[in-house]
């Protein structure tokens, strides 16, 4: 009843489908021996929303289980449909595209890498930062950490869709649901913590709460020592400069970063960018007595 040209009906049979799916492995890989993901995925381009949606839903009850099921959507060529599905979508009718691509992603490395690779993290975080419900953030936040927190390979690909000032935005957004807030936070710390991409970083320098911070001060403290291009990106881009304009608590894992980086640099260096070393310096100058 797939193709039955009554659109009605095919909502119900696809609605039917994901019902059986969600419960167990085995109830979803019966949907899937079925051979009808040809004729499933060709559906995701029907002209009646809910069919749609009910079609998304379907894949993403069977994509939850198991890597290996997950696998055979991947094999069929259903990440790009998906990916092309929550670029076309708005609203509700996007949500079960956006859940889909985030629980492939949290099965394996190589999943996560087959979102990647079809631009999934475009559409994602065009869906982050356009849908206007907090649900949908959220879903789309929740989906971009897994993806993220793989490698730095799969961090870079996701912090170069300028993604985590974003999540920074929804998870401080005074009136965000608790929600979206918990899901921004957890997906910014899964993707900092194997984020090595120093230019996506640094405007978090900037804009980050203590507790977010943390986190990326100690990404720049990892990277700095092993990198001596980085080093002198980071004092001419300013970063140098708000790192010593940070007050950490003495003995914090905060404080122990600060020294790693500032251990990078000649002490002068350090100094010189230091709050206050202006002052001292035209004190000095107005001190000094030029010899005669």
């Amino acid at each position: 009843m797939i193709l039955n040209p009554d659109a009605k009906l095919r909502r119900q049979v696809f609605s039917a489908l994901s019902q059986i799916s969600k419960h167990s492995v085995d109830l979803a890989e019966m949907v899937v021996e079925a051979e009808i993901f040809l004729a499933v995925l060709t559906c995701l381009k029907d002209p009646d929303e809910y069919v749609k949606k009910n079609v998304a839903t379907l894949i993403r009850e069977i994509v939850k289980h198991t890597p290996e099921l997950a696998q055979l959507i991947v094999n069929a060529g259903g990440v790009t449909v998906v990916v092309d599905y929550v670029g076309e979508s708005k609203g509700n009718i996007r949500l079960p595209g956006i859940m889909m691509l985030g629980y492939l992603a949290a099965h394996s490395e190589n999943l996560a890498m087959a979102v990647i690779v079809p631009k999934g993290v475009v559409q994602l975080a065009i869906a982050l930062s356009e849908e206007p419900e907090d649900h949908i953030q959220a879903a789309a936040a929740w989906a971009l950490g897994q993806i993220g927190r793989h490698t730095p390979e799969h961090s870079k690909a996701v912090a170069v869709a300028n993604v985590l000032p974003k999540l920074l935005q929804c998870y401080l957004r005074a009136d965000a649901s608790e929600d979206l807030q918990t899901k921004s936070k957890k997906a910014l710390k899964n993707i900092l913590q194997k984020c090595v991409h120093l230019p996506a970083l640094e405007p978090l320098l900037h804009d980050a709460p203590p507790n977010i911070l943390k986190h990326v001060v100690g990404q720049f403290s990892k990277v700095l020592p092993h990198d001596s291009k980085a080093r002198r990106l980071f004092v001419t881009s300013v970063g140098l400069k708000k790192i010593q304009e940070i007050k950490a608590e003495p003995g914090s894992a905060l404080a122990e970063y600060i020294n790693t980086i500032n251990n990078c640099y000649p002490e002068e260096t350090v100094k010189y960018y230091s709050p206050g070393y202006s002052d001292t310096l035209l004190e000095r100058v107005e001190q000094y007595q030029p010899s005669k």
